[in-house]
């Protein structure tokens, strides 16, 4: 039997950064080589993402996912053995057939990510490759541009700011790891600027501060100020925002829910036009709702041709809304997130055609995340150029920034 075919698969109930249980799976080879990886989970999800399947009941307050695990110890294991790990394409088209319906609902796309991902790593270890390298070949060579989330609001923060998540980029850094530096020292600058101003220090989801501010507008001026302060000019290092707006609309509506704002779709693409002119704004994700098509069209006309418009619910790395968005011209960039479609390849798939279509692709974490550092590589092995994947802070962010920091020396 050949060394590099498929001995056993076994999954695993674990936690993630929340402490709420998600699906790991690890995949072993005849040679004895192994590849493990963990399912991350979103808090602020489209309502089109791959579905992620929970138990329900009582444990875990509902949100086990036993019956994942047994589905990848079960038939998941059973239909896998003896497959060749070299054609990962084979194993994740056999994977989406097994679960037989369109969002993966039946087994759970936090199931069939976590074996997809743990083959694809086993290979790469059998080949003796790093998993950017095993992924990218020759070709994977660019670190991409962090984009750290310093400030949370929205859905990731118990407080009173309603974009979800306010970035930085080191937009003029040589190297990752110089970008790096410069935006953990912005993050420790702005901390202190928060503790002066006797506001909590304390971080939401992703690790971003998440104070009481006036408004949304003082949480953009307070990282600027902290830009300066930190010895940096918005020149150097400028601004992304994720307005995740998706969670506003109702009835054609926004409601901003802690403002307690209504906005139509027309005022809301007003309202982030006036901020991307007062402010160093390069970058604006979901800026209006995954099913408001006419107002995506509308901000691509007004704002595409000078500010990065992301795509995120819009999309859902799913290639089919990804094609309808490029027919119609909504976006000019796509937020890849391995479980929003459930496997690598259907990933790599949507990846390919958004860089075909001159759209940008972001590699993104999810606010529920792990020790896990498949994005990291993933960003490098597709020359993706950009990586958002939470602030400086908590080890469930920082693993990915440190495997980059790896790979950057490896590659030098």
């Amino acid at each position: 039997m050949q060394e590099n075919i498929i001995k056993s698969v076994r999954g695993f109930e674990v936690l993630d950064s929340r402490g709420n249980p998600t699906v790991a799976a690890e995949v072993t080879l005849c040679d004895g080589s192994t590849g493990f990886a963990i399912s991350p989970s979103g808090a602020s999800t489209g309502m089109f993402e791959a579905h992620e399947k929970r138990d329900g009941g009582e444990r875990y307050g509902g949100k086990g996912v036993k019956q994942c695990v047994d589905a990848v110890n079960g038939e998941i294991a059973k239909g896998i053995i003896d497959l060749n790990t070299l054609n990962q394409r084979k194993i994740d088209e056999f994977l989406i057939k097994l679960d037989g319906t369109e969002n993966k609902s039946r087994l759970g796309a936090n199931a069939i990510l976590a074996v997809s991902l743990a083959a694809a790593k086993v290979a790469a270890n059998y080949y003796k490759m790093p998993l950017y390298r095993y992924l990218g070949g020759i070709n994977a060579t660019d670190l991409p541009r962090p984009m750290l989330n310093i400030l949370n609001g929205g859905a990731h923060a118990k407080n009173n700011i309603d974009i979800q998540e306010f970035m930085i980029i080191p937009y003029t850094a040589k190297t990752f790891c110089e970008g790096l530096r410069q935006c953990t020292e912005i993050y420790h600058t702005l901390g202190k600027i928060l503790k002066d101003m006797g506001k909590t220090t304390g971080v939401g989801d992703e690790g971003g501060f998440a104070p009481d501010l006036e408004s949304d507008e003082k949480a953009i001026e307070v990282i600027v100020e902290a830009i300066k302060k930190a010895g940096y000019t918005t020149e150097q290092i400028k601004i992304a925002l994720d307005v995740a707006s998706s969670e506003w609309y109702k009835d054609g509506e926004y409601l901003l829910p802690k403002r307690n704002l209504k906005m139509s779709g027309d005022e809301l693409i007003a309202y982030i036009k006036q901020l991307t002119d007062r402010y160093p704004i390069i970058s604006v994700e979901d800026g209006v709702a995954e099913d408001d098509w006419q107002s995506w069209k509308k901000l691509t006309k007004e704002l595409g041709d000078r500010v990065q418009l992301v795509g995120d619910d819009l999309f859902v790395t799913n290639t089919e809304r990804l094609k309808k968005g490029i027919e119609e011209k909504c976006g000019n960039a796509i937020l890849v997130k391995l479980n929003q479609i459930g496997t690598l390849t259907e990933t790599l798939d949507v990846v390919r055609l958004a860089q075909q279509n001159g759209y940008k692709a972001v590699i993104s974490h999810r606010s529920g995340e792990s020790e896990d550092t498949t994005i990291a590589d993933l960003a490098v092995a597709l020359n993706a150029g950009q990586i958002k994947t939470g602030a400086p802070c908590r080890s469930d962010r920082t693993a990915k920034y440190n495997r980059l920091l790896v790979i950057e020396r490896e590659l030098n």
